[in-house]
């Protein structure tokens, strides 16, 4: 990866619609030479999505709401069931497997604490692997994401 590289990655993460005859000129290559290099980039799985960023109130989901998850038992299968049970979930924006006193990090979008609970009964309790967890519910969204510093 070079600096011409750098420079569309930058352009992208602002605004992926960007054309490609403008990211360009701004950093100095021709608009084909810039579509092959988005398409080279794409195939390497440095860009991994273009996709539009929604906001969830806007939609009827105004909670974003943080879940942090302690599980029962650390064998690999019933990780992998606590997994896919969260991947199913419509309502699981992230999903984190980390390493300390929490096994994962969720961030749910819920339309109400009522639709979390169904969430919690439905994705949380169905199985026997989830020893507690705690629940974070956001005031606020400060920062939600933002362009990799490189």
């Amino acid at each position: 990866m070079d600096s011409y590289d750098l420079g569309i990655l930058r352009i992208l993460q602002q605004d992926n619609t960007t054309p490609q005859r403008l990211i360009g000129e701004a950093v100095n290559l021709s608009a084909p030479a810039v579509q092959r290099r988005i398409r080279r980039l794409e195939a390497e799985g440095v860009i991994t999505a273009n996709v539009a960023v929604l906001a969830p109130e806007k939609l009827g989901l105004p909670l974003t709401i943080f879940v942090l998850i302690e599980l029962v038992s650390e064998i690999p299968a019933e990780i992998d069931a606590v997994k896919q049970r969260l991947l199913d979930a419509p309502e699981v924006l992230q999903c984190h497997y980390v390493a300390g006193e929490t096994d994962f990090i969720v961030q749910v979008a819920a339309e109400s604490m009522a639709a979390y609970e169904d969430f919690t009964r439905r994705v949380l309790f169905q199985g026997s692997n989830v020893r507690k967890f705690r629940t974070l519910v956001s005031m606020s969204a400060v920062k939600t994401s933002g362009p990799l510093a490189f």
